[in-house]
């Protein structure tokens, strides 16, 4: 018996259709946005590559941290489909098998000590978890650092380290203090302002700060300061965990435990979007007792629970650690090679570790003008957040050698369309010559 393929619910729109559609219905910003990025609407994905409308294919070095194993893997696809026509959602009263195995899968693999899992919808709901457990042991006392990004929601919007962002909403919380990322000497003075009340936030690499790698030494001497003070220490994984660094955890550089690791994006498989805390179990003490105090009706839904089961069960099989490692660390070379070919001076600095990569310029333009040209030549990067000046790759670890090419090819000809507007120097020729 031959099965045809599923008839698309999804109806047929062009792009001014569309657009309009999002204005009316959605936002007019991000119909502006979706204009200036080309008017694409993207409609399929699998792998490396996303597909719109018009049959193009866009290589996805993008997604902000989420598809380090591409989109719709097949393992996480398996583990996903077989739960979708089993039981999607639970009914929050009795026992669930795919909670519980997930949270086991994600311990197993957590650095030693973690024991407890809680499970949210985003990063921003794992943020606010990490809050509310560090209130539970009297931690009323937020630091967290400038250029910082941790989510948008009330907390964790206090947390995030921009104006830009936080000014439309003050009040926000009360008692938060922001310290210079990497300076371990102005954490120490704050810590020293509260003691025993404090929770320190940090990432290991700010991702939407431009990817700022700190000096070498700097998260173990968060977590001795915080161990000294007394205070609760939170790492946000959200965007660095499960191999996007070249390592499991952005923790494991330094052998460092927080109380509190927050995970997310990759979590999720690019299938269902989830998140998590994994706590000791002494950071999680209130929460054993009452499993009533923080709750959520989604957290947990075994859905998202066999797409979490089915991202760590990818990331082994494919041994995407090393391969985030291996591959990220030629891209940061190459693309390094190539910018620098065709804008000079005019880029500040490569920097990466496996593959959160960016690359920063000295002036506002070329980082915005280049993410648009790379787009017409068929590869989607990111912008960062909390900085104009950095173009950031986040590519999947599954790479093939033709799509690695693809990528050189594509940022080759997008520097030597751009470089000249910012450096009159540059002869327009392939980074080869």
């Amino acid at each position: 018996m031959t099965l045809s393929a599923p008839t698309s619910l999804l109806p047929a729109m062009d792009r001014d259709e569309l657009g309009r559609l999002y204005r009316k219905r959605l936002s007019k910003g991000r119909a502006t946005l979706g204009e200036l990025f080309g008017g694409h609407i993207e409609t399929g994905s699998e792998g490396a590559w996303l597909t719109t409308s018009d049959g193009r294919r866009f290589l996805n070095c993008g997604g902000y941290g989420v598809f380090l194993m591409g989109a719709r893997h097949p393992t996480v696809l398996r583990y996903v489909t077989d739960q979708l026509h089993r039981h999607p959602v639970a009914s929050r009263i009795f026992l669930e098998p795919q909670m519980a195995l997930a949270a086991d899968d994600l311990v197993r693999v957590a650095p030693p000590g973690l024991e407890r899992v809680h499970f949210a919808g985003s990063g921003a709901e794992a943020v606010e978890t990490a809050i509310k457990l560090a209130r539970t042991l009297g931690k009323d006392q937020l630091i967290a650092t400038h250029g910082g990004y941790h989510g948008k929601t009330m907390g964790a919007l206090s947390l995030t380290g921009k104006d830009v962002f936080q000014d439309p909403f003050r009040p926000l919380l009360p008692q938060v203090a922001h310290v210079p990322y990497g300076d371990a000497d102005a954490l120490e003075a704050q810590l020293k302002a509260v003691p025993g009340r404090a929770c320190v936030v940090v990432e290991p690499v700010q991702g939407e700060a431009g990817v700022v790698i700190p000096p070498a030494g700097y998260l173990r001497a968060v977590e001795q300061l915080c161990r000294t003070h007394d205070a609760f220490f939170v790492l946000d994984e959200v965007q660095t965990g499960l191999g996007r660094l070249g390592s499991w955890w952005g923790a494991d550089a330094e052998q460092v435990r927080p109380d509190a690791l927050l995970v997310g994006k990759g979590l999720s498989g690019g299938v269902v979007p989830v998140s998590a805390v994994v706590a000791t179990a002494s950071a999680f003490a209130a929460f054993d007792k009452d499993p009533f105090l923080h709750t959520s009706t989604f957290s947990g839904a075994p859905l998202a629970m066999a797409a979490a089961r089915g991202a760590l069960a990818a990331i082994q099989e494919d041994d995407l650690v090393a391969r985030s490692q291996a591959l990220g660390a030629e891209l940061l070379t190459e693309l390094g090679r190539i910018a620098r070919h065709h804008y000079g001076s005019v880029v500040r600095e490569v920097r990466g570790r496996g593959l959160l990569l960016g690359i920063e310029f000295a002036d506002a333009g070329p980082a915005g003008d280049l993410l648009i040209e790379l787009i017409t030549h068929g590869v989607v990067a990111n912008h960062s957040l909390n900085s104009h000046l950095v173009l950031r790759f986040t590519p999947p670890a599954i790479l093939d050698r033709a799509e690695v090419d693809y990528l050189y090819e594509a940022f080759d000809r997008s520097c030597r369309a751009q470089a000249a507007r910012y450096n009159p120097t540059t002869q327009g020729g392939s980074a080869d010559a």
